[in-house]
């Protein structure tokens, strides 16, 4: 078998619409209207003239926090479930089913609403407000200091510059 005896293998057209025969005349578009013209077709959020769901959530207003809060922990609970000497800790925190594990994921922060006449430990998770950290320090407790943040480069500059 040699090149110029191959032969080519015969090839159906493909059948187009709208040139006679079985798909002539309307060409599966039906009659007239918006979807039986060139380039027509309804918008996909159209609905059939009311309000659509895309229009109604435009009026939901509103802001949600970007940053989720922390949940609050009082003095008064840490007095009624905590003994002397013992760590206030995320563990802790779910072991006396205080907070629920969903819960505790935004952290927990202690504000001073009551009195602590506990010596209690706060762990460095717990984030903690001015004045509990008096009332707890009052009472004779500690809170583990969280570790100083990185300075960046745009920071570590600026010091420079200033001295």
């Amino acid at each position: 078998m040699q090149i110029h005896e191959l032969k080519v293998k015969p090839k159906k057209n493909r059948k187009r619409i709208g040139r006679g025969g079985k798909r002539g005349t309307y060409s599966g578009k039906g009659n007239k209207g918006q979807k039986a013209r060139s380039g027509g077709n309804v918008d996909p959020l159209f609905q059939g003239g009311s309000t659509s769901l895309v229009e109604r959530l435009k009026k939901v207003r509103g802001f949600k926090a970007i940053v989720a809060k922390k949940n609050i922990l009082d003095l008064n609970t840490i007095e009624e479930k905590f003994e002397d000497n013992s760590i206030v800790s995320i563990e802790t925190l779910l072991a006396k089913k205080i907070f629920r594990k969903s819960e505790i994921k935004n952290g927990v922060k202690i504000l001073s609403d009551g009195e602590l006449k506990k010596k209690v430990i706060i762990s460095k998770e717990i984030s903690v407000s001015k004045s509990s950290a008096e009332a707890i320090k009052k009472a004779g407790g500690k809170i583990e200091e969280k570790p100083a943040k990185k300075k960046s480069k745009k920071e570590l500059k600026l010091e420079e510059l200033n001295k």
